[in-house]
Formats: C-alpha cells, sequence, structure tokens
C-alpha cells in the first residue's frame, strides 16, 4: 500500500488522513459502524454501494493503516445545491478530538461539491453528539441552522422508531469556508 504522501491523501492533526473509500474498505466501515450506537447499521451491500457509487461524497478517515471515520452522502437530485449527510461514525479512538467536523469540510473541498450552499441532515431528538456537531458547523460557517420534523415516529416508522428531525445549515458560500480552511 503507498504510504499517504504517495497516495496524495492530506494528513490532518493527530496523524488523520482522509480519502474516499474504496469497495475493499466496505467491511471495516459495517463494523465501525456498528460499533457506534445509536447510529443505524446498513446493510454491507448498502456500505459497498456508497463506497463505489458514492465515494465522491464518502470520506474515510485512516490514523495509519486503520480505519477510524467515516462520513457517507450525497447530492439529493431533488436539491442539487445541498450536500446530504447521511452517517458520521467515529471509533471510539478517534473521539474527542474534532474528526467528524473534520471529514465533513474535507468532503465539503472536494470538486464533487462545488455549487453547494447548503448542508442538511437528519437526527433523532435525543442525539446530542450529532446536534453538538452540527451547530457547531453553523457556528463555524457563520450560517443558521434551521430544524423541522421530517419523518415522524408514527407516520413514517409505524411507531417503531423515533421521530427523525432535518437539519439544514445554510446558505454559505463554500469558497470562503474552503478559503478559510487555509
Amino acid at each position: 500500500m503507498p504510504s499517504e504522501k504517495e497516495a496524495g491523501v492530506p494528513s490532518s492533526p493527530a496523524g488523520f488522513a482522509f480519502r474516499a473509500p474504496v469497495a475493499t474498505d466496505g467491511p471495516v466501515i459495517t463494523a465501525l459502524i456498528s460499533r457506534c450506537p445509536p447510529l443505524d447499521r446498513n446493510s454491507a451491500y448498502c456500505n459497498l454501494i456508497q463506497s463505489t457509487h458514492f465515494a465522491d461524497h464518502c470520506v474515510v478517515a485512516q490514523q495509519g493503516e486503520r480505519i477510524v471515520g467515516w462520513v457517507s452522502g450525497h447530492r439529493p437530485p431533488s436539491d442539487p445545491a445541498s450536500f446530504f449527510v447521511w452517517q458520521v461514525a467515529v471509533a471510539s479512538e478517534g473521539r474527542g478530538q474534532g474528526l467528524a467536523k473534520r471529514m465533513i469540510k474535507s468532503l465539503l473541498a472536494r470538486p464533487a461539491q462545488r455549487g453547494v450552499t447548503s448542508l442538511t441532515t437528519t437526527v433523532t431528538e435525543d442525539n446530542k453528539a450529532s446536534w453538538a456537531l452540527f451547530h457547531s458547523l453553523a457556528r463555524d460557517w457563520n450560517a443558521p441552522l434551521e430544524r423541522a420534523a421530517l419523518f415522524e415516529r408514527d407516520a413514517h416508522f409505524a411507531g417503531a422508531y423515533p421521530t427523525e428531525y432535518e437539519a439544514r445549515i445554510g446558505p454559505f458560500d463554500l469558497k470562503k469556508i474552503k478559503e478559510a480552511q487555509g
């Protein structure tokens, strides 16, 4: 395997490197998600599709050879100026270091996200870590964060799953965000 420098993978503080996923990362991503409750465990096949068809919209964080972070997302066809964050998973050894925020910012810096003016996600009310992350991004970008119920417990989940709230950050100027990142 080539070194991070040879592969063109940027390093970040604490020795994390960010890169697009590849199909062989699928099993490791699936295992990482399973160790990060309350995340929903997607099928291994779903993670393979994300790692191939949507690789430009997903990122893994490595520390040495070990994958310690994952963010999956996409640009919804119905809202192409938005980037939707599907899942954020950080292994215990990567927590408390701003890794999730840095992975999202690295995704938005990619050419595939040119023209993005907002970030969206869905979060259950009790997921304090996710709410903290998205409020922090909104502050960093000096952009509003709006919250509204999107998928309701009874109407959409037949009472089996809590309501998912859409969090929307934006509008923001991606060019200014990239410049501020250096």
